[in-house]
């Protein structure tokens, strides 16, 4: 292989490694991470109609 594409090969493993690297240390160094979720919002639409049909049953 030239010179150019062992250049190329360690360029995109040595980036995809970095950002692999910082995505890691971003999860992990979260403090108290459970306190950024927050209770959906938004039915999804089997629960909204399960959920009718329990309040009509009554």
């Amino acid at each position: 292989m030239t010179a150019g594409g062992w250049l190329a090969i360690i360029l995109a493993v040595g980036g995809v490694t970095l950002w692999v690297g910082w995505c890691f240390y971003k999860v992990f160094s979260t403090p108290d991470a459970s306190r950024m979720t927050a209770e959906p919002t938004i039915d999804p639409p089997d629960a909204r109609k399960s959920r009718e049909q329990g309040e009509r049953e009554d």
